[in-house]
């Protein structure tokens, strides 16, 4: 590929992204805002949150949990949150002894609290340890927060009037990540703005 071309294929994925996200700021706006009030109140209530996806979505996962526990823009006194995708031992001898559909699912049902919250992401809305991780959460009264994209997939036929779905509009595994990180960031700067008017 030759240096115009790559340039080209450059713009487009700018261009693309820069209409998936318009397109979002339309449809997830409302839903985003009432996911970071219900995330605010449960931590307000001493509560967790714990967030679970594979691949970029748990990277996307572990981003969110570092937000939480350390700071995002603004310093404040860490908040609980717990990505179930960092530990290798609980992971790798879940997948081992059991399944791997069971990675999350098991840890949620030693880890979650009722009242606790699911930061549930999957791109497809299909990944079968995704969906058993928010039948787990149900079992614990959890409610579920699930980042998905194209029609929702498995995952959204699983959820209940109390959760909340931000089902990005779009195809493109790559685009829908990239609204997901937005989201991400959307629901941390909204939850440090809830601590700040605390303060005041």
């Amino acid at each position: 590929m030759d240096s115009n071309d790559a340039i080209a294929r450059i713009k487009q994925n700018f261009e693309e992204s820069i209409r998936v996200k318009q397109d979002s700021l339309q449809a997830l706006a409302a839903v985003t805002a009432q996911a970071a009030a219900l995330i605010a109140l449960a931590l307000d209530n001493g509560a967790k949150i714990l967030s679970c996806g594979n691949g970029g979505s748990a990277g996307d996962a572990q981003h969110f949990s570092s937000e939480m526990l350390n700071r995002f823009e603004m310093e404040r006194p860490g908040l609980a949150a717990v990505a179930l995708t960092t530990d290798t031992s609980t992971l790798t001898s879940v997948a081992n002894d059991h399944d791997f559909s069971q990675i999350f699912s098991r840890q949620i049902s030693a880890l979650g609290n009722p009242g606790d919250v699911l930061l549930a992401i999957s791109t497809s809305g299909n990944s079968g340890n995704v969906c058993k991780a928010v039948r787990a959460a149900r079992q614990r009264n959890m409610q579920v927060v699930a980042l998905s994209g194209r029609d929702g997939g498995d995952m959204a036929a699983l959820l209940q009037s109390s959760d909340i779905e931000i089902r990005v509009p779009a195809h493109s595994t790559a685009r829908i990540q990239e609204v997901h990180l937005l989201v991400i960031h959307c629901l941390c700067d909204l939850i440090d703005q809830h601590i700040a008017s605390r303060r005041n």
